[in-house]
This record gives C-alpha cells, structure tokens and sequence, in this order.
C-alpha cells in the first residue's frame, strides 16, 4: 500500500480548493454529492482526517465516520423515497478504488431500478444542488 497523496480530489474538496454540493459537516467529516451518480441521492462521506483506505484510517475517527454515514444514509433514503441502500468503500485499485481518500459511498435504492453504471460524466449541478439540499432537510441533529 502507498502513502496518502494530499492532493487527491477529496483532500482539495477538503481544503475548498474546489466546490462540491455539501450535505452535511461535523469537526470530524463531510458528506456531498457525488458529481457522477449512479442513483438518485448518492452521496459520500469523507473523514476530514488524511488516510488513504480502511486499513490506514485512525480506529477512533472511523467511529465518527461511520456515524456521519448512518445519519447521511437515513436522510438519502428520506429524501429519495428509496425502498433500501447500499454502502460501498472501496480500497487501492484492485478492491475498485480510484479516488485513494477514504470514502463511503452511500447509494438510495428503489426496487426494480437498476444502478447506472459510472461513466465518468457529471451530472447537472442545479440537480446535485437541489438533491442536496433535499436530503439536508431530512437531517436529523
């Protein structure tokens, strides 16, 4: 396994060197939208720590990571009216990792809708914007 890079995009996402349509932020994480979706609401969660997978990741801040996703998950699911969810953390490229900061991917399912398959073209911003802000209101404190 390599060491974090600090410049990979979620650390920049991090840093506000570039935006991204925030769903929720503690001193510990931050959720967004992913800019390619492959369902309707999904979004990830990003410890603020630096750790490059699962495996490198401090035991103590992944407890706040995972609560940050349960709270984002049941809001995306509210949002979204889906029927179930899947969480996806991927890890180095041979577990599908290609963005190498931890993340859970966190994806609203509706029975009978297949997942679109992530072709690497980003979605509207108005709509990730508005999706957003959908799930926020379902936060709960």
């Amino acid at each position: 396994m390599t060491t974090y890079d600090s410049t990979n995009i979620f650390a920049k996402i991090l840093r506000g060197e570039i935006p991204c349509h925030k769903i929720h932020e503690d001193h510990h994480t931050l959720a967004f939208m992913d800019v390619m979706p492959m369902t309707e609401g999904h979004c990830l969660v990003v410890p603020k720590a630096p750790s490059r997978g699962l495996l490198d990741a401090d035991a103590a801040e992944l407890s706040h990571v995972i609560t940050a996703v349960q709270k984002v998950a049941k809001a995306a699911v509210a949002a979204t009216g889906a029927d179930g969810f899947q969480i996806r953390q991927y890890n180095e490229p041979a577990g599908g990792q290609t963005v190498f900061h931890l993340h859970f991917h966190i994806l609203p399912m509706k029975d009978g809708v297949p997942l679109k398959p992530h072709t690497g073209q980003m979605a509207d911003h108005g709509e990730l914007a508005k999706m957003a802000e959908k799930i926020r209101t379902h936060l709960t404190k």
